[in-house]
C-alpha cells in the first residue's frame, strides 16, 4: 500500500498546505466520498455546495474555495491538474515485466531495446525497432518496419500498420487502430476501384490515442500528429490530416481526409472537421458541431449544435423551420413595398 504525509505531498507538488502536515493520505476518492484516508479535489465549481459535508482526509482547493474547507487543504493555482499529479501516486496498476512472452512472435530482423516487454499472443514483425522500456500488450500487432520510441506503452489488442513511426513515451489504448488504409476510391462509371494508401503514419512525443480510436495511413503523404496529441475513445483521423502539437479530441470527434488542426486546438465529443480545410491555433469547438469551412483567425470558438428538447416542443420548431423559405420571401416582398429592399442582395 501506498501512503505519503500531506507534507510530503505540499514539498514534492509545490502546493501550499493548511492543516496537519503529518495527515497520511492512502488513496483518492470523490468530494462526496472520499474516506479521511483519501485526498480529493474541487475543480468545477458545480460542485461546490459538496465542500462544507466532505469527509475526505484533505481536498486540493483554489485559495478562493480553501475558507470552505472543513478539513486539511492542499491550495493549488488549478486544483485539478494538481490532482492529476497526485493521483498518479496511486496508479495500482503494477509496470510491466520486461521480457518477451513465449507464446509471442518477435521476427529475427526486429530490434528490441533494453527492459522492452511483449505480452502473450503479441506479433512484431521484419525490421521493427522499440526503443527501450516499450510495452507491448496481449494481442498486439506492429507490422514490418514500425519503429516505437522509447518508453511507448501498447495496450491489448492493438494494431499497428506497416511503417507507422511512434515517438517516444505515446501511450495507445486497448484496439486502437493506427495505420490501416485510409478511405480512397476512384468510381470507374459502374465500380469503384481502390487508391492505393502509400503513406504512412507518424506520431510525435507524449501522445495518448484512445481505446478503439482509428488514424489511417495516408494515401501519399503521411498521415501527422505532433507531439502531446490526445485523442479519446473513438475518434477518427483520416488520411493525409496533420493535427498540431497539444491539441485534444474527445469522444466520437474526428477530421475528414487531408484537414489540418492546429496547435492547442480542442475538439469535442461527436464534433466534426471537414477534409481540405484548415483550423486555426487554439480553436475550440463545441461537442457535436461540425466544421465545414477554413477557420483563419486563432482562439475562436465554434459551435453549430441544437441541443436536445422535449419532443413535442422539437416537433413544433421544427414546423416552423420549414416555412422559414415563405417567410423570408413575404418579408422581401414587404420590403421591396416599402422600398427598402436591396436588389443587389
Amino acid at each position: 500500500m501506498r501512503n505519503y504525509s500531506l507534507s510530503d505531498l505540499s514539498a514534492r507538488f509545490e502546493l501550499d498546505l493548511r492543516g496537519n502536515g503529518a495527515h497520511v493520505i492512502e488513496g483518492v476518492g470523490t468530494l462526496s466520498g472520499a474516506a479521511p484516508s483519501q485526498i480529493t479535489f474541487l475543480a468545477n465549481r458545480a460542485y461546490r455546495t459538496a465542500l462544507p459535508g466532505t469527509t475526505a482526509g484533505a481536498v486540493i482547493v483554489s485559495k478562493d474555495d480553501v475558507k470552505d474547507c472543513p478539513t486539511n487543504a492542499l491550495i493549488a493555482k488549478d486544483p485539478y491538474l494538481a490532482f492529476a499529479r497526485v493521483a498518479a501516486l496511486f496508479d495500482p496498476r503494477p509496470a510491466a515485466e520486461p521480457g518477451v512472452h513465449s507464446s509471442a512472435v518477435v521476427h529475427d530482423s526486429a530490434t528490441l531495446g533494453h527492459d522492452v516487454s511483449v505480452g502473450p499472443n503479441a506479433v512484431i514483425g521484419a525490421g521493427c525497432t522499440l526503443g527501450d522500456g516499450c510495452t507491448v500488450g496481449p494481442g498486439t500487432v506492429i507490422e514490418a518496419n514500425s519503429a516505437l520510441g522509447e518508453g511507448c506503452r501498447l495496450y491489448a489488442n492493438v494494431s499497428l500498420g506497416y511503417g507507422v513511426t511512434l515517438g517516444r513515451r505515446v501511450m495507445v489504448h486497448p484496439g486502437a487502430v493506427i495505420g490501416a488504409d485510409g478511405f480512397g476510391i476512384a468510381f470507374a462509371g459502374d465500380h469503384w476501384e481502390k487508391v492505393p494508401q502509400l503513406g504512412s503514419v507518424e506520431i510525435g512525443d507524449d501522445c495518448e490515442i484512445g481505446a478503439n480510436t482509428c488514424i489511417d495511413r495516408g494515401a501519399v503523404e503521411n498521415t501527422v500528429l505532433e507531439e502531446d496529441v490526445r485523442l479519446d475513445n473513438l475518434v477518427q483521423i483520416a488520411h493525409n490530416v496533420r493535427v498540431g502539437a497539444h491539441s485534444a479530441f474527445a469522444g466520437g470527434s474526428g477530421v475528414a481526409g487531408s484537414g489540418r488542426v492546429g496547435r492547442y486546438c480542442m475538439i469535442g465529443g461527436h464534433a466534426g472537421v471537414n477534409g481540405h480545410i484548415d483550423v486555426a491555433d487554439r480553436t475550440t469547438v463545441a461537442a457535436n458541431s461540425t466544421v465545414y469551412r477554413t477557420i483563419t483567425e486563432p482562439g475562436t470558438t465554434w459551435s453549430a449544435q441544437m441541443p436536445a428538447r422535449p419532443i413535442r416542443q422539437w416537433q413544433k420548431s421544427y414546423a416552423r423551420l420549414q416555412k422559414l423559405d415563405d417567410l423570408a420571401r413575404t418579408v422581401k416582398r414587404l420590403e421591396k413595398t416599402l422600398g427598402k429592399s436591396d436588389d443587389n442582395e
